[in-house]
């Protein structure tokens, strides 16, 4: 008979932030294990979500970034949801044909990433409704269709704006806690994926050093507890990693900024008065994802003038072009002609305009789809808001009331972002800045364990090794 197993994602966990401010985590890793986790280029959410499930490098998934351009489109498309847009076979796909004949194979995929149509059994994630005047309705995505239903019936409707933006907290990871221990109790899986984002938000509004992250450790370790209380209950192994560690930033690189001073870039006056990227008339731009940004260049003849650009740049570390990105993992048709990675201390904003005048509208808002770039920016009230709060529940109030609003409540000073990911781990201070993999079981146990090798220790544990 196959074991459960739970496999809890709690982002920006590290070896190092394992001990008196996560009982429960240590509990687990004193029972099984706990060693570092290697991670990918990039470093974000998308990239090793895809890596963790299907053993392969962003060139062999082709999930390349957060985001990237769309070159017949002509558009960058950032936070999509399809699970179509993830190539391999997944964990989930390789466990169901492994059963013998005769036996199934469940999943429950709990607010992992790329949940949208996903094979699985059941799955949630969330997804608001837009109406054609202009609102945004709180709403998850749920498979099947009724299993939001029957867990915001319980829940309540999933917190979206303390998922992200600048009210972010533990209540989002409270509730996914709550709704994968309903799921695990109603449907008992083979697999249960959940994602808890709780350390993402204090991390990089203030830096991993900051004091106040010990609290935010402590709140996470307890809805993990919970969940692995749950899993205990049903007899299941855990296990818990991460995706990246967060490291301290204190200068923010507008890659865009310098395209545009450059005559690269190229912008369009909307009618309103402020300028959008033209990323089809450019002749290079950056899609820019914490502190790596794929630089999409039209003209193969600037291919070296933009590279040099770009290597004279304040806080780069590197370009990688041709080998190199077959080097890193990420030749594939979705990356840029050329990959910039950060460097230490630095992150890429994706800002484009030079006078903040002109800043679109969405600049002020939390937009992460219509943003040619991540914002973490949005994580923060523009501190220059007297009464923010105000603000907000008189935009609320718009809302309630049907009529149309505006949520201009962010700021456009990048420099007030003090934790940033993406880049590999420092040689030497992998406990600090990578992430960590916990397992209830010693069966897999090991000194250091390979992001690509994820997906088939998992297979070991819940059917032995081949």
């Amino acid at each position: 008979m196959i074991r459960p197993l739970v496999v809890l994602n709690i982002v920006g966990l590290t070896p190092s932030m394992l001990g008196q401010h996560t009982p429960r985590l240590s509990e687990l890793a004193g029972r099984g294990f706990a060693c570092p986790l290697g991670t990918v280029l990039p470093a974000v959410t998308c990239t090793t979500q895809s890596t963790l499930l299907t053993g392969l490098l962003p060139s062999g998934h082709g999930v390349v970034a957060n985001g990237w351009y769309e070159r017949e489109l002509a558009e960058v498309m950032f936070w999509r949801q399809s699970n179509r847009l993830v190539a391999g076979e997944r964990l989930y796909e390789a466990a169901g044909a492994a059963v013998e004949s005769g036996s199934s194979y469940t999943t429950a995929k709990m607010f992992w990433w790329y949940n949208m149509h996903a094979p699985v059994d059941w799955s949630v994630t969330p997804r608001p409704s837009y109406p054609a005047d202009g609102r945004k309705v709180m709403d998850s995505y749920s498979q099947p269709a009724d299993l939001k239903d029957r867990l915001q019936s319980e829940l309540g409707v999933f917190p979206l704006m303390r998922f992200w933006g600048p009210g972010a907290n533990i209540a989002s990871s409270r509730w996914i806690a709550d709704a994968t221990i309903k799921v695990l109790e109603w449907h008992r899986p083979s697999l249960t994926l959940a994602y808890l984002p709780h350390l993402d938000y204090n991390l990089q509004r203030l830096g991993p050093a900051d004091e106040l992250i010990s609290v935010d450790l402590t709140a996470v370790d307890a809805e993990a507890g919970r969940v692995i209380d749950a899993a205990d209950e049903l007899g299941a192994d855990v296990v818990v990693l991460s995706e990246y560690g967060i490291t301290s930033v204190d200068r923010p690189v507008a890659l865009n900024r310098v395209l545009r001073e450059a005559g690269l870039l190229s912008v369009r006056r909307e009618p309103l008065g402020w300028e959008t990227l033209d990323p089809g008339g450019s002749r290079a731009f950056a899609v820019v994802d914490h502190q790596v940004a794929h630089v999409y260049v039209d003209d193969p003849s600037d291919l070296s003038r933009v590279r040099e650009l770009l290597e004279r740049t304040e806080g780069v570390e590197r370009v990688l072009e041709g080998q190199e990105l077959a080097d890193a993992g990420l030749d594939h048709p979705r990356s840029g002609d050329l990959v910039v990675v950060a460097a230490a201390g630095s992150w890429f904003s994706y800002y484009f305009w030079l006078d903040d005048r002109l800043a679109p509208d969405y600049a002020r808002t939390v937009d992460i789809h219509r943003k040619p770039g991540y914002d973490p920016v949005e994580l923060f009230f523009d501190p220059r808001l007297r009464w923010p709060a105000v603000r907000v529940a008189g935009r609320l109030l718009k809302k309630m009331l049907g009529m149309r609003y505006y949520m201009d409540v962010i700021g456009l000073d990048a420099s007030i972002v003090k934790g940033s990911h993406g880049r590999l781990p420092a040689v030497g201070r992998e406990d600090e800045e990578g992430p960590v993999l916990i397992a209830s079981s010693t069966a897999i146990a090991r000194d250091h364990v390979a992001m690509t090798e994820v997906k088939r220790l998992l297979l070991e544990l819940q059917f032995g090794a081949s």
